[in-house]
């Protein structure tokens, strides 16, 4: 069996396939493709894999890295507001060489959900169903990693600011949603599955300071602000209105409940609780 693990230069794709690798893989059954030739010779050279430049906007480079796999693991791409045209590109490529499963990885509750990053994740879902081929959709929820930027703010500043109120994020580390992942990919029964993935602790603004508190070393406290005073310190901070526009949304999302969901499909993939918050902000941190 051959395995196409795409986004393998970064940082989902790469502890995907250590996992598929640590889980028995043969290093020569696996494809990592990614857009980067500089970073997939690193990666070839490191874990001995084969590897493929491609580009989700180009479907010939597609065609090439898909030919004779026989499952596809799909890692959703990174392009807001691109990722329909991509991803159609992508399964179609699939269909053509052949693809006996695909297994991709989504956006919590995608289908029902009003995430701002749901809408390109329900298409690609459709897409996937209507393409006939076997699937499992992986649903991940936030990385803790996704924090270590704010971490650095409200170490500098004691203070952590957003407009997330009273929301939870069931958060984990990376490599939680990367181990699922190689554990659907090596084992059987997963035809057709649909797994909301989620760290096993939803957490709020409050506890998100303390865990930066701990790891800081000093007292950092969490700033509740509305929408309104959120975009005005993002604003003030330079950032462009778009951006401004998107991550205040994000903390929307959080606010109504978008990213609290703890299913405990994750830690039961791969037998073992889920990375606490501080421990994974840790490793994030190095």
């Amino acid at each position: 069996m051959s395995i196409v693990v795409t986004g393998a230069t970064g940082p989902l794709g790469r502890l995907i396939i250590e996992h598929l690798l640590e889980r028995g893989a043969q290093s020569g059954e696996i494809i990592g493709a990614g857009r980067s030739e500089e970073k997939l010779t690193e990666l070839e050279s490191a874990l001995g894999v084969r590897t493929a430049v491609i580009d989700y906007s180009k479907p010939e480079t597609l065609d090439t890295a898909f030919a004779g796999a026989d499952t596809l693991m799909f890692v959703s791409g990174s392009e807001a507001g691109q990722r329909i045209e991509q991803h159609r590109n992508v399964v179609d490529a699939a269909i053509r060489a052949g693809i006996s499963r695909i297994v991709y990885t989504s956006a919590p509750h995608a289908d029902t959900s009003t995430l701002a990053l749901a809408p390109e994740h329900k298409a690609t879902e459709e897409m996937i169903r209507a393409s006939g081929i076997p699937f499992t959709f992986l649903r991940n929820n936030w990385y803790t990693e996704n924090y270590v930027g704010a971490f650095t703010q409200a170490t500098a500043s004691g203070t952590y600011l957003a407009s997330t109120g009273d929301g939870r994020v069931a958060s984990a580390s990376r490599t939680d949603f990367a181990e699922a992942a190689a554990a659907v990919l090596t084992q059987d029964g997963h035809d057709g599955a649909v797994y909301e993935l989620s760290g096993d602790v939803a957490w709020d603004g409050n506890q998100l300071a303390a865990a930066f508190s701990e790891l800081a070393g000093r007292t950092i406290t969490f700033t509740s602000v509305t929408p309104e005073e959120h975009a005005a310190a993002l604003r003030a901070a330079g950032l462009d209105e778009g951006t401004i526009g998107f991550l205040v949304r994000l903390d929307g999302d959080i606010r109504n409940g978008d990213l609290a969901d703890t299913s405990g499909d994750l830690s039961r993939l791969i037998g073992r609780p889920t990375t606490p918050l501080v421990e994974g902000l840790r490793l994030a941190l190095g």
